[in-house]
């Protein structure tokens, strides 16, 4: 654990100044980065941490780089994202992240809206994306790009320059002036907006939430007042470093001394799990959705005999997880089951996912269906909700271990004041709420009431002091008797079923629930092969009539726990899939609602009506620019 009188102090300084303060501490003796790469961990010392920063900073300096110039960054997560974020915040400048999934532009749009000086680029990928946009790029000097896998072809454009090349320049200007980084460093002030973050744009048009240094700090102090966390702590970065909870983090990582672990690839995320071992995991509930469907869907193929094994004993942790969250005392009798249970079943499945050695892992970012974490937990996995967001600078809000209720989002960490305003909006004051909307001062005005931030979710407090989340303000929709019900209530346990990888309610003033489903290709297309059903694409597989019966006993099963007014009495089975680059989906994979309805309002209207088929004429837009075609006809089933 940090001592008091430490955290105090460096809660005062900026991000760079606080790690250069550790480098200082710490020094050799202590691991700051793990990175994988080609199969072999690569470690990171605090103070090669701090000199690979330097480097970066003065790099960027010897481009013309200036006090108040805005950066793009647009990696993944490995350590140059880190050296290049904090080496641009170190000599002054303001840094926003970009997903690198997003088209070109989108990235093109966003680099403009800051007017960046500078981009730090993944691979020839991202580069790619910048070049077919570069003539819109007008203010973007230099295009730093970090792997130079091939990027040969490419040496004669002077607009493009190696992250290796940038440390040679900065290293080169530290040798002829050598005072200039630590007059540039010190600089700084805590108050100095650190870094942007793009909002998920679910309504419309992404907001840039602007965020200072102290805004981080303290959400770092909360984090390590409140958990068991310190210098021995492993953090898995796996959320995209476009999203708040990484960079949260990065501010816990740095005042608590602690390593950031990152994977080598997406692919293999669950193998270096295993490997590190990491004891805190924050992520979206859709990685810890689409592991629940995993898991189920292995043990589903198992033999009868593990098959049979593993629901006894799911249904023993399942009752102890119950008795729990109802403040209940478990009999002797069930204890000794469940740490039998866990011997024999759990441990060993959790160490096959590479979760066998976390302390606590949380979901957010999105609602989660209790079905989700009542299932981890009763494997013994302490999975517990937490809610946050961008404006209020990350998780604010967790349950306390022993605690645990899996409708809820727990209560606020220290120093977090959480309030329910008369129309039952949830309002947040804490010193890590953002310093405002850049060049947006009507949003920013509106984002706030009497200092309260206005979360825009819609919730109460209920007897034990739990949040309980209802929704987005918004989106709470009334049917046609005047039953109000949240979309996201019935789609996270819709998406439970690991044959359900999306699900989208419709409703507002009708006269029943209908839905789109997405069907979860992988564990879809795995039963389908079982069974000896052929299927060619996605969308031949989401027309099978085995496929429909099979999602249709999903959905049925999940009507039986909702209440009637929530029943979803039609629905189709999409196409295709809902994707990010069709503006269907948030880069984070929310719904879009608005865009939703508008595109699909011809099948939502035939859910409505007595139409039993609908044909389907649409065009998908790829992220090589490639557009194609689809004719189809979907049906309109309905529920039982």
């Amino acid at each position: 654990m940090m001592d008091y009188n430490t955290v105090s102090e460096l809660s005062k300084l900026t991000l760079p100044q606080i790690l250069a303060k550790q480098a200082e501490r710490i020094g050799m003796n202590g691991v700051a980065v793990r990175e994988k790469a080609y199969g072999i961990w690569q470690t990171y010392s605090w103070t090669e941490y701090f000199e690979f920063v330097k480097k970066t900073g003065l790099g960027l300096k010897s481009l013309g780089l200036r006090r108040g110039d805005n950066i793009g960054i647009i990696t993944d997560n490995h350590s140059e994202w880190l050296f290049a974020e904090l080496g641009g915040q170190a000599v002054g400048a303001v840094t926003l992240n970009l997903f690198t999934s997003a088209v070109s532009d989108e990235l093109a749009n966003a680099l403009n809206r800051i007017r960046a000086s500078y981009v730090i680029a993944e691979d020839q990928e991202q580069v790619d994306k910048l070049l077919e946009a570069r003539e819109k790029l007008s203010t973007v000097q230099k295009v730093i790009f970090v792997d130079p896998t091939g990027m040969r072809s490419y040496t004669g454009d002077d607009w493009l320059l190696s992250f290796h090349e940038l440390l040679e320049r900065g290293d080169e200007l530290d040798k002829t002036k050598q005072e200039l980084f630590e007059t540039e460093l010190w600089k700084g002030r805590s108050n100095d907006i650190a870094h942007m973050i793009m909002t998920s744009g679910t309504t419309g048009i992404s907001k840039l939430a602007m965020l200072s240094h102290s805004n981080y700090n303290e959400m770092a102090r909360k984090w390590l007042d409140n958990d068991s966390i310190g210098p021995g702590t492993n953090w898995f970065s796996i959320s995209p470093p476009a999203w708040i909870v990484d960079q949260m983090w990065l501010g816990v990582a740095l005042i608590g001394g602690m390593p950031m672990n990152f994977p080598e690839m997406p692919e293999t995320v669950i193998h270096d799990f295993r490997e590190i071992g990491p004891s805190v995991i924050i992520t979206s509930s859709r990685f810890w959705e689409d592991l629940a469907s995993t898991i189920r869907v292995k043990m589903g193929d198992a033999g009868f005999i593990k098959r049979k094994l593993f629901s006894i004993c799911e249904k023993i942790g399942g009752r102890v997880v119950d008795l729990e969250s109802q403040k209940r005392a478990v009999p002797l009798h069930l204890k000794i089951l469940n740490r039998l249970a866990s011997y024999v079943i759990f441990h060993p499945l959790l160490d096959r996912v590479g979760c066998s050695q976390i302390i606590s892992a949380f979901t957010g970012g999105h609602p989660i269906s209790p079905d989700v974490i009542r299932f981890f937990r009763s494997v013994g996995l302490n999975l517990k909700q937490c809610y946050g967001l961008t404006e209020a600078g990350g998780i604010f809000q967790v349950q306390p271990d022993h605690e645990v209720k899996a409708e809820t989002v727990g209560k606020p960490l220290p120093g977090t004041d959480v309030k329910i305003s008369d129309d039952q909006e949830v309002l947040v004051h804490s010193k890590a709420n953002f310093r405002g909307y850049y060049n947006d001062y009507d949003a920013t005005q509106s984002a706030f009431n009497d200092g309260w931030l206005r979360t825009g979710d819609a919730g109460y407090v209920d007897e034990d002091g739990h949040l309980v989340i209802i929704g987005r303000k918004e989106e709470i929709i009334r049917d046609k008797d005047g039953h109000a019900f949240s979309p996201d209530f019935i789609e996270t346990r819709l998406k439970f079923s690991p044959y359900i990888k999306e699900a989208v309610t419709f409703g507002e003033a009708r006269p029943y629930i209908t839905a789109f489903i997405n069907i979860d290709m992988g564990n879809v297309g795995n039963w389908a092969e079982e069974r000896l059903i052929p299927y060619t694409t996605y969308t031949d597989l989401s027309q099978q009539q085995a496929v429909e019966d099979l999602i249709i006993q999903e959905v049925a099963d999940v009507n039986e726990r909702l209440p009637d007014h929530m029943k979803i009495n039609k629905m189709i089975l999409l196409y295709k899939l809902l994707d990010a680059d069709d503006e269907e989906l948030t880069r984070t994979g929310k719904v879009r609602r608005r865009f939703v309805y508008g595109l699909y309002v011809k099948l939502i209207e035939a859910m409505y009506s007595n139409e039993n088929e609908v044909d389907v004429k649409s065009t998908i837009r790829y992220r090589n620019g490639q557009v194609n075609t689809i004719e189809t006809t979907v049906k309109v089933l309905s529920l039982p």
